[in-house]
């Protein structure tokens, strides 16, 4: 079962930019798809993007055009780069896989907080 761990969380102003990872404990080569979501306070989590082990992403509309998924197979490590930061995306932020997210294994997850 691979562990996941992520990073790269902090505070930072709206309009701001993060770059969260996620650290696998093993080989992602073969894990198809590798997703984000995040949980804010009294909120249920929600699904934020995904990408392929193809390279094909896809995004929730309330980050499209804004965040960037993408995964490096070489360093078993995922990537969301976040950019124009709105207080509406603070939240803790997790990343998982299908199989994991099923059965209910999640990690840490890195907290966002969006705030001047």
């Amino acid at each position: 079962q691979v562990q996941l761990v992520e990073s790269g969380g902090g505070l930072v102003q709206p309009g701001g930019s993060l770059r969260l990872s996620c650290a696998a404990s093993q080989s992602i080569f073969s894990i198809n798809v590798m997703n984000w979501y995040r949980q804010a306070p009294g909120k249920e989590r929600e699904w934020v993007a995904l990408i392929t082990v193809g390279g094909t992403t896809n995004y929730a509309d309330s980050v499209k055009g804004r965040f960037t998924i993408s995964r490096d197979n070489a360093k078993n490590t995922v990537y969301l780069q976040m950019n124009s930061l709105k207080p509406e995306d603070a939240a803790v932020y997790y990343c998982n896989t299908p199989a994991r997210s099923t059965r209910g294994y999640w990690g840490q997850g890195t907290q966002v907080t969006v705030s001047s």
